[in-house]
């Protein structure tokens, strides 16, 4: 069988569609879900069944639930008792199919989320939303697989899982509903089963009832007090005034003789805004002869119909009247929920749109666009790198600090005082002579001398580039962390980050040569007239008055010596001041002036000859990143479609 466009959204084969298709269309849920979504119902069972199908997909999307969850915004009915309270007939008297496992201790140990299907023709049917391709028409083999579909998860013990397993059932016996099946509270943990059984189960079914959109079905044994009951001890804690909780009365048939549950019934004893309504279970001698579930029904009516006690309300109980009343309840909850639902689903939408923005939307196939994209990366983090540089994010003002104080202060530490000291001086001077002494001055002392002493200026030279490409450097580690665009591409954060250090070592390596000239320029040709106006000053050591024929002072006299150290140490602290000014011109052009200029430039033309395959290798996206990706869009097409779907059916 089928399903096509057009035909009743209600039939087994559209759900398999929707939830086949769903899982396995990962960005666009395809032509064919909006096909689905696109048949409007104005009934009764179209409000059921639209809120079915939206429970289901938002179970294929992992959501059970949860505060702001799209399943927390939707009415349900959870089914709540003690064991051994009569639930699971009751369930079964609804379906009229025995369907679920029976036993001992705790049987229910996860949610059933049982969604009831009229069909108005056919061939009873059921199926998991585990494994939607089997259709089951022996029930024997639903229970089995409840059994099997629950150990799946908890494993052979006695534990529990708030995990729920989703059953469909499609027949001509059942009216548009669904229930909750919840594990049957108990009092104390059996054999096999933790200290905290009894806690864990009350807090999941405590999780269920609690919210406003719940109704509780309340299960209670007319064999027991109705104030022990624990089905509406927890009813009158989460739901105090009633206006949710539908009050059941079970085995109404093995009360003593001489009493009946009318004070119950007639809320007498404890009253609710709804009717309570009396069931008539299958006997366990029924049960152990496979008593046809439609004779039950037959035979519960009876029952009702001829007792004494409860003839007058006879119209009002029974397992047929209790399915059609939920339903119809759940219908007015559904509708008058809807204004609140699409403003939830609308708010969802636009969170989810801001998320995939962020996040980024899938890239096309072709090679012009895999092209484009990362040009638009790279264009994104040279931007941000550019921020960086000029004031409008910080990290930039630490190169003006390499300037301002660490040039300065390394320049300071140079040990000029050392080298120009009275005994190197000496040394140097006398050495420079050779064999002959200097006629006039010691042009070749004073030489090396200088030529020496500004050899010391490399160092910090060179310090500053490597502190400058270090900032550099820092700079494009925070500008790709920055680039919200590139959080998706790993392998490209990579490649702009090789190709970024590559370009910023190649502009060090031009600034290091740079600097270094510019000192071997100081070296290579001194500033004469610095040292001509040295011969026009007088001695500060002689007396202006003398007479010329002064003897002339002892060239290697220590006056003297100290004399060219003084000049030297004069002409140095000169060409540092120029050095103090030019190194940071040369280190600013040769680095950051390139840097903003042309970082990704030779990265670009590398880029641009690439092939299709390589560019899909640079676009290979975090895996983490691209499954949140396809989660979200999976949920925004189910948001959409829902808001879609609720439109047509509420409002037609």
């Amino acid at each position: 069988m089928e399903t096509r466009c057009g035909e009743p959204l209600e039939s087994h084969s559209s759900f398999s569609f929707f939830v086949l298709h769903f899982i396995s269309i990962p960005f666009s849920l395809g032509s064919r879900l909006l096909c689905f979504f696109s048949v409007a119902m104005a009934t009764m069972e179209s409000l059921i069944g639209l809120v079915n199908r939206i429970q289901r997909a938002c179970t294929v999307l992992g959501d059970h639930g949860g505060e702001g969850s799209l399943w927390e915004a939707l009415p349900s009915v959870a089914v709540v008792g003690g064991q051994s309270s009569g639930k699971s007939s009751v369930l079964e008297s609804i379906v009229g199919r025995d369907f679920l496992p029976r036993g001992s201790g705790i049987v229910t140990r996860r949610p059933l989320v049982l969604q009831l299907h009229k069909m108005e023709s056919g061939s009873e049917y059921a199926e998991f939303l585990h494994a939607p391709r089997r259709k089951y028409t022996d029930f024997a083999g639903v229970r089995k697989e409840i059994a099997d579909e629950t150990d799946r998860i908890t494993g052979k013990s006695k534990q529990i899982s708030n995990v729920p397993i989703h059953l469909s059932i499609y027949s001509p016996h059942v009216v548009n509903l669904t229930l909750i099946d919840l594990p049957g509270l108990t009092k104390v943990a059996v054999e096999g089963q933790p200290e905290s059984i009894v806690t864990d189960i009350e807090d999941m079914v405590r999780s269920y009832v609690e919210k406003p959109n719940c109704i509780i079905l309340a299960i209670s044994p007319a064999n027991q007090d109705i104030a022990t009951s624990d089905a509406i001890k927890l009813a009158r804690e989460v739901d105090p005034s009633g206006e949710r909780t539908f009050g059941v009365v079970t085995k109404l048939d093995l009360m003593d003789k001489g009493t009946n549950a009318l004070d119950v019934l007639e809320g007498r004893s404890y009253r609710l805004q709804h009717p309570w309504v009396g069931i008539v279970n299958r006997s366990q001698a029924d049960i152990n002869k496979n008593v046809d579930m439609i004779a039950a029904r037959r035979k519960e009516q009876e029952y009702f119909a001829n007792s004494p006690d409860y003839g007058h309300l006879a119209h009002k109980m029974g397992s047929e009247y209790l399915a059609k009343l939920l339903s119809k309840h759940l219908e007015s909850a559904i509708r008058a929920r809807i204004p609140s639902i699409v403003a939830l689903i609308n708010k969802t939408i636009d969170e989810l749109e801001a998320e995939l923005d962020r996040l980024g939307r899938p890239i096309g196939a072709d090679g012009g666009a895999q092209l484009y994209t990362i040009l638009e990366m790279c264009r994104a983090f040279d931007r941000i790198f550019k921020e960086h540089l000029d004031g409008g994010r910080p990290g930039g003002d630490r190169i003006y600090g390499v300037f301002d104080n660490q040039l300065p202060a390394a320049l300071k530490k140079l040990p000029f005082d050392r080298h120009l000291s009275l005994h190197n001086v000496r040394k140097v001077i006398s050495e420079a002579d050779g064999y002959q002494p200097h006629l006039i001055a010691p042009e070749q002392g004073y030489r090396r001398l200088i030529d020496s002493s500004l050899g010391y200026f490399k160092g910090p030279a060179e310090a500053s580039v490597d502190a400058v490409h270090f900032v550099l450097k820092e700079l494009v580690r925070k500008s790709i962390g920055e680039t919200e665009e590139l959080k998706r591409f790993p392998t490209l954060q990579s490649d702009i980050a090789a190709a970024a250090n590559e370009a910023l070592e190649r502009f060090r390596d031009d600034s290091r040569k740079t600097v270094l000239r510019l000192v071997e320029m100081e070296s290579a040709y001194l500033t004469v007239d610095f040292f001509r106006k040295l011969s026009h000053e007088p001695d500060k050591g002689s007396n202006p008055g003398s007479t010329p024929n002064t003897p002339a002072p002892d060239r290697y006299g220590d006056h003297h010596l100290r004399k060219i150290g003084s000049n030297v140490s004069s002409y140095v602290g000169m060409v540092c001041d120029t050095l103090k000014n030019t190194i940071p011109k040369a280190v600013v052009h040769c680095q950051v002036r390139e840097a903003k200029k042309s970082l990704l430039n030779y990265f670009y033309a590398q880029v641009g000859g690439r092939e299709k395959k390589q560019l899909s290798a640079m676009l290979d996206e975090d895996p983490t990143l691209m499954e949140k990706r396809n989660a979200i869009a999976k949920r925004l097409e189910l948001y959409k479609h829902a808001r879609d779907e609720i439109d047509s059916v509420g409002w037609k």
